[in-house]
């Protein structure tokens, strides 16, 4: 019986692990990354504690979709051999996709799953959508999509810190992590913004982020009000 490993290829995490379990069992950034230090490269780790200022990026997925088919094949190869412990001609794949791939995108996969790492067999998931059904079959006419998700947000984060304060056009990792550690979806946006406009400790929301000096800490952190 082979083993079934379930693969969220995120543009900006992958989520792996093995079928049945309740959790990925490996989270990483879907890239490689350069730092200031380094002359190549590398496969960035869950547990990576480089000072990541200003490194520079390659994504192989932008807005969802596949557009680099040899960067994955290198970023896969390290996820199933040093991070999963894998041998995909022994396992089964599930992997996520967003609707309405093109074909050329679709057969680059497939090479990517069948003739590079061998899987027995391919489950394609639909990536989290809100979609009309009938009968238990989409409705695709009915679907709208829009090229918007997490590095738009942090896009949009960095355009505003950079013009309110200091420039953080090349910090992605960085930004990453602010926006993952301070936003959050208001569920009244109105009130939300009132309070945000407040000074001092009338301002629920303020808060301080300590960006990575490269000595003392390699990672920025919500420094504690207290």
């Amino acid at each position: 019986m082979s083993n079934v490993i379930v693969l969220d290829n995120g543009g900006g995490l992958i989520k792996a692990g093995n079928g049945g379990e309740r959790d990925p069992s490996t989270i990483i950034p879907n890239c490689l990354y350069r730092p200031l230090s380094s002359k190549k490269f590398l496969h960035p780790t869950p547990t990576t504690e480089e000072d990541l200022t200003s490194a520079a990026v390659r994504r192989p997925i932008d807005r969802g979709y596949l557009i680099n088919q040899d960067l994955q094949r290198d970023i896969w190869n390290h996820l199933f051999s040093n991070l999963l412990h894998i041998n995909p001609s022994n396992s089964s794949l599930l992997l996520t996709e967003p609707l309405f791939s093109p074909p050329s995108i679709e057969r680059a996969t497939d090479e990517l799953v069948f003739e590079d790492f061998g899987f027995n067999s391919l489950f394609i998931a639909d990536s989290p959508r809100l979609v009309h059904l009938y009968e238990n079959f989409t409705l695709n006419y009915g679907v709208k999509r829009i090229d918007l998700g997490g590095k738009a947000l942090t896009n949009f984060l960095k355009e505003l810190v950079s013009y309110r304060s200091v420039s953080v056009t090349d910090e992605s990792f960085i930004m990453d992590d602010v926006k993952e550690k301070l936003c959050f979806v208001s569920l009244d946006v109105a009130r939300d913004l009132k309070i945000a406009r407040r000074r001092g400790d009338n301002n629920f929301f303020r808060c301080t982020y300590v960006l990575p000096d490269g000595v003392t800490h390699t990672k920025g952190f919500v420094k504690d009000p207290r």
